[in-house]
């Protein structure tokens, strides 16, 4: 679905393309930007001292080597429990955050190999089946480099390499970023004022190549197209007023709202999202409440799917 901006505040124009046609959207002289983040198989079942499983998602490490994680069971999860691996390697539980999170710490082994030898892709929570060795590929987009999230920048699994070369070709520049994404990706808000709810803060990395690559496309009057919601936070996390970025890394908990004054990314290409999730409302950021309705009561009647693996829109 191709969503255009009426600038004097109206409804959106809305058009039905394929995917391939969005090859035909970005001009010469502009920048396409993407997350390169790769998700890492995060979700692991320890044992339980009787005998029955458990369930971590690993979100990030400490800076001591310990881990912050979510788990089920919370009884298994308290404080001073320990949890088995193979081979004699097992799970502290340290800490009960106040928002529900856990620390733990490895023993016999670190969390990185605990990963490697015994974790599993986490699927997004809607999709109740178990992981196939399809997932492995299929839930990492095809420029997918460092491990550090526990959700795919979904709206990238669109693409295919061939694409980006065909960008390229027509003098469309691609640029990448490094956002880590966290469970916060599907938490959805608890509050009627969206300004109330507390975003999950993510890491992000805006390497010097992308900044400068962004300083070229103003000096041109080019755009900015951002594959993703991710893309978007972290842009205008590192934004300045005139529509470049800082380079460097950080922590990002930036909430997109409507009528936030978007500095850096034009255009942004997307999945379609679930009501009172801040994936939405950062879709409202670009297009005004009215705009999102309209945008949305079109994508049901055309029958446009949603999640991860379902259908995109650009918004332009």
């Amino acid at each position: 679905m191709v969503v255009r901006r009426n600038p004097s505040g109206d409804a959106p124009s809305i058009h039905h393309q394929l995917f391939a046609d969005f090859l035909d959207l970005p001009a010469p002289g502009d920048l396409v930007v993407r997350n390169t983040t790769r998700v890492w198989p995060a979700r692991l079942y320890p044992t339980r001292p009787s005998g029955a499983r458990a369930e971590l998602l690993l979100i990030h490490p400490s800076s001591n080597g310990d881990w912050v994680a979510l788990g089920k069971p919370g009884t298994a999860l308290r404080p001073g429990k320990r949890l088995s691996l193979p081979d004699g390697a097992a799970i502290e539980v340290l800490e009960v955050l106040d928002n529900g999170e856990r620390v733990v710490r490895f023993h016999g082994i670190t969390g990185t190999q605990a990963m490697a030898r015994y974790g599993n892709l986490p699927l997004p929570p809607y999709i109740t089946r178990a992981t196939t060795p399809e997932d492995t590929t299929r839930y990492q987009t095809v420029y997918a480099q460092e491990e550090g999230s526990v959700a795919a920048p979904t709206a990238g699994l669109h693409f295919t390499s061939a694409m980006f070369d065909t960008l390229q070709h027509r003098q469309v520049d691609v640029g990448d970023l490094t956002l880590d994404v966290g469970p916060g990706t599907f938490r959805p808000m608890d509050t009627d004022d969206p300004t109330a709810h507390q975003m999950h803060p993510e890491q992000y990395h805006i390497p010097p190549p992308l900044a400068e690559s962004i300083q070229r496309t103003r000096e041109r009057r080019g755009t900015v197209w951002a594959v993703g919601t991710t893309v978007v936070r972290a842009l205008e996390t590192a934004g300045r007023g005139d529509g470049t970025v800082k380079a460097g890394s950080g922590t990002t908990d930036l909430m997109i709202t409507p009528g936030y004054p978007l500095k850096v990314a034009d255009h942004l290409l997307t999945n379609f999202h679930l009501p009172r999730s801040t994936l939405l409302m950062l879709v409202a950021g670009f297009i005004g409440l009215t705009g999102t309705q309209v945008a949305y009561a079109e994508a049901v009647r055309a029958r446009y799917q949603f999640y991860s693996y379902g259908d995109a829109m650009v918004i332009v």
